[in-house]
Parts: structure tokens; sequence; C-alpha cells
């Protein structure tokens, strides 16, 4: 266990591509214990993809790609405008509402983050927003993405612990919608207090028809997480077979409702998705046998132990997990904490009583927050990247956000019902 973690620790403060610093740490652990045989590491990283649930997770990118170059984007990006236009940093706001739209089509943070900052940075530059917060404002509301289905997070953590995804996808709807409110509350705050792009005094009030025409131009992006989790309460579609529906979804959309999609978009969404799904599914592979070897020495019941020595209240409890798996999540993908924490964590939360569901959303939102925060999130340096803004500048621009983010996270580990009122409307009350 020590040259495992030795390893892993190691070759993380290097630099080192994560999937290579869990598979390398992985295969030093098996080389290090005479009692094992080193074939079993080849076999878990072949076993671990071996998952039909699993296949969800490339069609849900490929779908998301496919709906960012056929129009889809840009009919969300004209209806966020439409309703924050007379709002106090309307063009800050914009990026909230997108969010929200967007979680049932990007279904990644880190690449709703990286699009919202391309397309609003320019006009909030002009509109006297400082880069730090204008990083920290696209980077932090697309934490919503992470609970709006189709979450990635949500499938793998629906895969990894046999929890119904379905169930998953509708336990998100509600927290991404509450965050939503927090984070344009708090925009709308900050923007008073820095003076940051007030409403024109002449922007013509909102009207329902403009609503109406523009809901009609959106409707099918709209329609999409509805759809998906009606189809598989309704067993249309299972959870692997939903993500085939989106890619046929977003084929029939973008070509012969927006009609923008052609064949040299195609093949770019289509060189994209290759490229996202082969840096995912190499770090679901070598997670093989660094999942073996938590579980061989017998870390979950080890840290059971631990935790359980400081209290056994399921809200204290999920409070620590929580301040954990956020620790965790500055340093590790959060595809590799789902994939190597989930095991560990769940039979933790299913002692005191705790439903997994109502565990996976938070854990979702937590893992994700982790690539938004220093010292390495991926979506922080992402981000800063486009605009080249100093990462100390969004730190301190994004405190208000996360105090936010932080406040409505409470919200739903002291009161689950706000996350398990929509599945257990739509499923029924789970079981145990």
């Amino acid at each position: 266990m020590t040259l495992l973690l030795l390893c892993f620790v190691i070759f993380l403060l290097m630099g080192m591509p994560i999937a290579f610093v869990i598979g390398i740490a992985g295969f030093a652990f098996f080389m290090g214990d005479p009692m094992l045989n080193f074939e079993v590491a080849v076999q878990r990283i072949s076993e671990q993809s071996q998952s039909f649930t699993f296949l969800a997770v490339p069609f849900f990118i490929f779908a998301g790609n496919l709906m960012n170059v056929s129009g889809i984007t840009d009919q969300l990006l004209s209806l966020a405008r439409l309703l924050t236009r007379r709002m106090y940093g309307g063009t800050a706001q914009i990026s909230v509402v997108m969010s929200t739209l967007m979680g049932g089509v990007s279904g990644s943070a880190t690449a709703d983050a990286a699009m919202e900052t391309r397309i609003l940075a320019p006009e909030m530059m002009k509109r006297g927003y400082t880069k730090g917060y204008i990083c920290a404002v696209n980077c932090l509301t697309a934490l919503i993405t992470a609970t709006i289905p189709p979450s990635l997070g949500l499938i793998i953590f629906g895969f990894v612990g046999e929890v119904s995804i379905g169930r998953l996808f509708a336990a998100g709807i509600i927290p991404g919608i509450l965050m939503m409110i927090f984070l344009m509350a708090t925009t709308t705050i900050t923007s008073r207090i820095r003076k940051f792009d007030a409403p024109a005094v002449d922007a013509p009030k909102l009207t329902l028809r403009e609503i109406i025409d523009n809901l009609k131009e959106s409707i099918w992006a709209l329609l999409f997480p509805i759809i998906l989790i009606v189809g598989i309460r309704f067993g249309v579609f299972t959870p692997s077979e939903s993500g085939a529906f989106a890619v046929v979804y977003a084929l029939a959309v973008g070509k012969f409702v927006y009609k923008k999609l052609n064949w040299k978009n195609f093949k770019e969404a289509l060189i994209t998705t290759v490229k996202d799904n082969g840096a995912i599914m190499l770090i679901i592979a070598m997670s093989g046998p660094f999942s073996f070897a938590i579980t061989w020495v017998k870390l979950p019941a080890v840290l059971s132990s631990f935790i359980f020595g400081i209290t056994n209240q399921p809200q204290l409890l999920t409070l620590l997990m929580l301040g954990f798996l956020f620790v965790i999540g500055m340093f590790v993908d959060s595809n590799v904490s789902f994939l190597l924490l989930t095991p560990i964590f769940l039979p933790m939360i299913k002692s005191v009583g705790m439903d997994p569901v109502h565990f996976g959303v938070l854990m979702a939102t937590i893992v994700t927050l982790g690539v938004m925060t220093p010292p390495i999130g991926s979506a922080l340096y992402t981000v800063c990247g486009i605009i080249d803004c100093p990462p100390e500048e969004y730190t301190k621009e994004s405190l208000p956000f996360l105090f936010a983010i932080l406040l409505e996270l409470s919200i739903l580990v002291f009161f689950p019902k706000v996350v398990l009122f929509i599945p257990n409307m739509i499923f029924g009350v789970a079981a145990g």
C-alpha cells in the first residue's frame, strides 16, 4: 500500500498525465506484492472497460459535440441573452443561464466553461469586467452541468456504484436549478457592488411573445434532458441506449431542424469526440489495477472505521466525506475520483441509511468543484489560459461564487428531499 500511494503522489507532483499516474501506481503495487499475479493487473485493465452501462459515456460525448456544431448552442445563447437583458451584470448572467441550459448538451463542466469563456469574454471585457471576474463567473457557473442531465459524472457514479442512472438524472434537476438561482443572485450582488454592466435604462421589457418566439427555436435543446428521463422511466431505452438515442437526436435536430449540420462540422465533432473519449477511456482502463489494489488492502474498511470513529451522525459523516472529496478534487481529475472513491464511500453512506442517489448528486457537485479550484484545477487553468488571466486574480474573484455554491450544497446535505423529490415522484421511493 505504501508503494501504491508513494508512486501516486510522486508522479502526480511531477505533472505526469493522470491516466499514467494511476496506471503506473497500480502496476507498482502488483510488482511489489509477491502474492499477486502480474497478469491480473493486465486483466483488470481490460475488465474495467467491459461494461454495457458505460457505453452511454462515449455516446453522450459525441451527442454533445454534435449539438455544439449544429446550431443548438447558438439558439440557447440567444435565449439566455433575451432572459438576462434587464439584469445587473447581464452579460455575466448569460453565463449562468447558458450553463443551466447547456447541462443537457455538453455534460462536461470544463467544456462548458471553456466554450462560454471564448464566446462571452470579449464582450465582457468591453463592458468593463475584470479578467478575474470573467474567468470566475464562466468557470464556476459551469458547475451547474455537474448535475443537470446528462451529467457524465452521474453516469460514472451510477456505473461504478450500480446506482440507477435514471434516478440520478432526475435527482440532478432541482439541485441544478437551485444552483442557478444562487449564482444569479451572487452575480447580481457582485455586479451592483462593482458597478459591472448595469442594465440600459432604455432596455425593452421582456414580453411573453418574445419568450414564446425564442422558445420555439430553442425547444429542441430544452426537451433533450426531459426526453432522456421520460424514456428511461417508461422503458423506451436503457441508460446505455439513451446515449445512442442522444446521438440520433442530435443528428436529426442539426440536419433537419436547424439545418446547420454538414459533413465539415460532422467530421469536426467526430474528431473532437475521438480525442475526448480516448482520454477518458484511458483513465478508466488504467484505474482497473489501482481499484483492485484499494480493495485488496481493504482500504474502504480501514477508512470506514476511521471516519465512524469520529462520528456516525449521517449529516456530519456526509460533510466529512465531502470535505475529503473536495480536497482530493483539487489534485485529481473528477472522473478518476468517481472511479476510485465511489467504491470506498458508497458502503459507508448506505450503512447510515443515506440514499445513494442523494450522495451521488452531492459527490458530483463537490468533485467537479475541485477542477475549478487551485492548485491544479483543469477548468481553472483552461479558462485562465483563454484570456491570459493570472490564477491568483481568478481565485480572489471566485470567493463570492464559491461561498454561494457551498451554501447551496449545505441545503442539499441537510434537506435530502430537495434532491430526491423528482426521482421519487417519477420512479417511486427507492426500497431500503
